[in-house]
């Protein structure tokens, strides 16, 4: 008899996906030499890896157990306890940016997205991929791979209706405006064979709006319908519905966890009811002292960041107990898709194809700081439920968060905390913005020490390089009759091997006006609301306590000339961030 988890996942599979056949088998044929009577062949060639992609939203740099954590994350730990972690890795600091530069192997304005989704007429801000980038499923495609994705999509521009209670109405699933997107930005239309997921960013995780398989748009969904677990079956339903085949398949899961609305199951939540009432003094001090023991810091150079962002200090907290829940549906969500990411696992394991694919793990950015609260219904958030249930969004705290009626985040503190050791979070150029955990597990591929580190500076932008590499698949000067920019991205592979290799000597950054210069160690960053330089040398400060600017006028005067220089070169045109 199967289990439920299986019957949940084959009714998933079948209401949402048509998974055909394997596909045609890669026959590889070779020549015969005759020497005498003994027949030569030259060595098969070793098979191409399949890929599996996995990016979590709006995770916290220290949230997962292998990066110091409290959450439990038993398969994030597994893959890391026999694969490789980069304690030097870098995104661009917000969901569809980091989409756009992780997806073409380029900067996010090169790509397309200097911002969000809008469209705008300036080539860095069109608000969807540029016609002159090959997406990495376009280029693994064209090398004869399988390509699907499962998931979160959020680089292409989206479609909304002028009248806000049409919007509305529209987000409520009360009545149906076609499509999310222009169909030639879909996934199906950049390469991906299938696809199953959402067009836009911010969804609710018991009924999400622009849920999509393919280009056909999702009418309902069953009653006990979760998100995170429809995307982690979709992708075991492929990788099931690969496994007679012998061709090489590339999977990009784009998780919607943990990103606000706090929405989790309550059997999850229930795991972690009493573990934040100690409160996040508690928890980031622990959290620390993991990393430390860990290996992940050195904290002669990684001092715990000041108490500045963190504000309100527990005991002075008026509101503990809700903020104690809402930690505690953050971990659920990602205790939720922990789980998922073990039954892709198993799926591999089960088919034999784990042993020779690589499976990649990230967050899309730091941890949001953001009050989803006071944001309110409209543009990407509903006001009701499908069935007309008022949505709560939480200003005054007044509903308690997880259930799909409430809208809430972690808030700026817990952020400050799930990014521990750094300061600041999402949206800024500083590190707790924009340095990533990053896993790499590959059996037959991966053969630095298991369980080890990389410094190499990595950025996502490379995985366009690395995979290609990879694959055996050339980067192309010209795609679709178009010109291609040329990637900007390296290879991670030497890191595989355990060599030891500086990766980026220069890095750069722009989001709504938060700016940062990276060269060798040193770094120039500005926040998003102020435009003051600030200096830092990584080598000796890695949590940017210790501000040389002042002190150092002649590496600001370069940094900042280094950045300008970039910032010309891409057509990035800083800009006040929206109110």
């Amino acid at each position: 008899m199967k289990n439920k988890r299986t019957i949940k996942m084959n009714k998933t599979r079948n209401i949402f996906l048509s998974v055909t056949g394997a596909g045609a088998i890669l026959l590889l044929s070779f020549s015969a030499f005759k020497t005498g009577k003994t027949i030569v062949q030259p060595p098969a060639a070793k098979p191409r890896p399949n890929i599996v992609l996995i990016m979590a939203d709006d995770m916290g740099f220290s949230d997962a157990g292998c990066y110091g954590g409290e959450i439990n994350t038993p398969n994030l730990d597994f893959l890391a306890k026999n694969g490789v972690r980069f304690k030097q890795f870098y995104n661009t600091s917000r969901c569809c940016p980091t989409r756009a530069s992780l997806l073409t192997g380029l900067y996010n304005q090169q790509a397309g997205i200097g911002k969000m989704t809008e469209a705008e007429e300036l080539p860095s801000y069109l608000g969807r991929l540029a016609d002159n980038t090959i997406t990495i499923a376009e280029l693994l495609k064209g090398a004869g791979y399988q390509t699907a994705m499962s998931g979160k999509w959020h680089v292409s521009n989206t479609i909304v209706q002028k009248d806000p209670k049409e919007q509305l109405a529209w987000l409520n699933h009360h009545k149906d405006y076609g499509d999310f997107s222009p169909i030639a930005q879909y996934p199906t239309s950049r390469g991906f064979d299938q696809f199953f997921g959402t067009i836009w960013g911010v969804v609710d995780f018991f009924d999400p709006f622009s849920l999509v398989s393919g280009t056909k748009p999702i009418k309902e969904v069953p009653k006990d319908y979760y998100q995170t677990d429809a995307i982690n079956d979709t992708a075991v339903a492929y990788i099931n519905g690969w496994s007679k085949s012998d061709k090489p398949f590339f999977l990009y899961v784009a998780q919607n966890a943990p990103h606000w609305p706090l929405q989790a199951k309550p059997e999850d939540i229930a795991k972690y009811k009493d573990t934040y009432k100690v409160g996040w003094d508690a928890i980031r001090e622990a959290r620390y002292k993991r990393m430390a023991k860990l290996g992940l810091i050195d904290t002669l150079t990684t001092k715990l960041s000041s108490a500045a962002e963190r504000g309100t200090s527990w005991k002075d907290n008026p509101t503990q107990g809700w903020d104690a829940e809402a930690m505690a549906v953050h971990a659920a969500m990602i205790d939720r898709m922990d789980q998922g990411i073990g039954r892709i696992i198993d799926a591999l394991k089960k088919t034999g194809k784990l042993d020779n694919t690589i499976i990649v793990f990230l967050s899309d950015n730091g941890a949001s700081p953001e009050n989803a609260a006071a944001y309110g219904p409209g543009f990407d958030r509903p006001s009701e439920t499908r069935t007309g249930s008022p949505i709560v969004y939480a200003t005054e705290k007044q509903a308690m968060p997880g259930p799909q009626t409430t809208y809430s985040s972690i808030g700026k503190i817990w952020a400050n905390v799930a990014n521990t050791p750094y300061e600041y979070a999402k949206a800024e150029s500083f590190e707790g913005g924009i340095h990533t955990p990053m896993i790499a597990y590959w059996p037959k591929g991966i053969t630095a020490p298991k369980g080890g580190y990389s410094n190499q500076v990595g950025h996502v932008m490379d995985f366009m390089a690395t995979f290609a590499e990879l694959a055996g698949a050339k980067y192309p000067k010209q795609y679709k009759g178009k010109d291609i920019l040329p990637t900007t991205g390296i290879s991670l592979a030497p890191s595989f091997a355990g060599k030891t290799v500086t990766g980026h000597h220069t890095l750069f950054n722009e989001h709504f006006g938060a700016r940062y210069a990276r060269s060798g160690n040193w770094k120039l960053v500005s926040l998003s609301n102020d435009s003051t330089w600030h200096l830092f040398d990584l080598s000796k400060d890695k949590t940017e306590v210790n501000d040389l600017a002042a002190s150092n006028p002649s590496k600001v005067a370069e940094l900042k000339g280094l950045w300008q220089q970039w910032a010309k070169t891409n057509q990035v045109f800083p800009k006040p961030k929206k109110k």
